[in-house]
């Protein structure tokens, strides 16, 4: 089986342009190799979601979406890793292994949740492409945006949650770290 196929978009260079803002991290930079401590448990990873912290957003932010997108997947339609959803405007900043499902909502603060991921579960699913494949990009998005809470559960997709994003976003701020698994 061959996984030759044409490199995706870049997702967001699909949407309606909105102004950007910073989003930095102290474990991930644009363009570079993810250390495998932010890899799925199935590629020896630590699923371990990274810290991340974002400033200079427009005045009239009213929450946050947080998101990890992989457009290469071979799937056709990308790999949803993590979906952070109605994060408070007080809150600019996750530490290292906020996304696990079990404290997301803590350390996101004021009702934050996760829905399910293309994993199945909620919560950060760390980088697990094919063993082979060309590397993965993985794009972790801030959306600032124009209400307080999207109306959704924990149980809406995320293609729900994008969907609701088109319509609330004012600015968004990414990083676009990469990951491969040898053969």
């Amino acid at each position: 089986m061959s996984l030759e196929r044409p490199i995706a978009p870049d997702p967001y260079d699909l949407l309606p342009p909105v102004p950007s803002f910073t989003l930095t991290s102290e474990d991930v930079r644009d363009g570079e190799p993810m250390d495998v401590e932010f890899a799925h448990l199935s590629v020896g990873g630590e699923n371990l979601s990274p810290q991340l912290a974002w400033s200079d957003f427009p005045a009239e932010t009213r929450g946050f979406v947080v998101t990890c997108f992989d457009p290469d997947a071979p799937t056709g339609s990308g790999f949803w890793h993590w979906v952070l959803v109605n994060v408070p405007v007080s809150v600019t900043q996750l530490p290292r292994g906020a996304g696990s499902e079990a404290t997301a909502g803590g350390v996101a603060g004021g009702g934050a949740f996760s829905v399910r991921t293309d994993y199945g579960s909620h919560g950060y699913g760390g980088a697990a492409p094919p063993a082979g494949d060309r590397p993965h990009r993985y794009v972790f998005a801030v959306h600032a945006l124009d209400v307080d809470r999207l109306d959704v559960s924990p149980e809406s997709t995320p293609a729900v949650v994008g969907f609701n994003l088109a319509f609330h976003t004012l600015a968004r701020a990414t990083i676009r770290p990469t990951f491969a698994v040898k053969e």
